[in-house]
């Protein structure tokens, strides 16, 4: 298993569009493409509370490589993106790592 560990920083007072984004739109996109989340967070005391992190699991980057390219080529989504930001850009910046479990690890 590999996790995929991805933080959305917003540009200032857009975590709400951005939550609303993922919950209404996202996610459909998601299911339909066969994309796993393992969770979703706000930052209660950070650094900064205006991002989101998350998590998605995937069986292996090739099968992240596939389910994703499809999800992120997808007109609809591209469009129903372009419309979550038709009164202002959401984020900032987005960081991206890979995770994988160590032997001891509960999740593996």
């Amino acid at each position: 298993m590999i996790i995929e560990l991805r933080v959305y920083h917003c540009l200032p007072g857009r975590l709400p569009a951005l939550n609303a984004r993922f919950e209404n739109t996202t996610l459909a996109f998601w299911e339909k493409y066969g994309i796993r989340q393992v969770g979703f967070f706000t930052t209660l005391v950070g650094a900064s509370n205006q991002a989101l992190t998350y998590m998605l699991a995937w069986d292996s980057l090739a099968e992240r490589e596939t389910r994703w390219g499809a999800f992120s080529a997808d007109p609809a989504w591209l469009a129903a993106r372009a419309a979550s930001e038709a009164d202002a850009p959401i984020v900032a910046r987005i960081e991206n790592s890979f995770l994988v479990p160590t032997a001891y690890s509960a999740m593996k």
